[in-house]
């Protein structure tokens, strides 16, 4: 049978119990059609590109299937009726992919990384301290400067000098 990858997004206002049994009603309806789910990744509630449908972000579920054409051809025509579905796109691959999909991949090395806050606010520290990095040093700002001088090297006519100053 042909293999196939599909991915679909769900509305950002469903839960996440919700997202799993409308993926469980696919996999239900790819089953009766003589075909079967091999893998099923639920990539969480993700950041849309764009606004679709007034939503700026939506559950990603990743299907790889082994199916007959006609199975495809339903589940897109379902997920075409279904209306907490924004998008779906179904490729067909050569062969299917048995570890975890790039997507699940980033996510793990993410949560390996400290946190932000530890490193700048660590145990054993009263105050914030700046770390010393290799990073260019920032500029420092614009200090006062001595009033504007006139083209030749003379002080502006409109403050007195200090020897003006001192006799007056």
């Amino acid at each position: 049978m042909p293999l196939y990858e599909n991915v679909f997004i769900a509305r950002q206002d469903i839960s996440g119990a919700q997202v799993d049994a409308l993926a469980d009603g696919f996999t239900q309806l790819i089953g009766e059609q003589g075909g079967e789910i091999k893998k099923r990744e639920y990539w969480g509630l993700r950041n849309l590109a764009y606004r679709m449908k007034k939503n700026r972000k939506g559950h990603y579920v990743l299907f790889n299937i082994d199916a007959p054409a006609p199975a495809i051809a339903e589940l897109e025509r379902t997920m075409r009726i279904n209306e907490d579905v924004l998008r779906y796109l179904t490729l067909r691959v050569d062969q299917l992919e048995e570890a975890p999909s790039p997507v699940m991949q980033s996510r793990g090395s993410r949560e390996d990384r400290p946190r932000r806050d530890r490193d700048r606010y660590g145990e054993g520290r009263d105050r914030y301290e700046p770390r010393e990095s290799s990073e260019t040093p920032i500029p420092e700002r614009a200090v006062e400067r001595p009033p504007a001088e006139q083209p030749g090297g003379e002080p502006a006519p409109s403050e007195p000098t200090p020897s003006e100053k001192v006799e007056a």
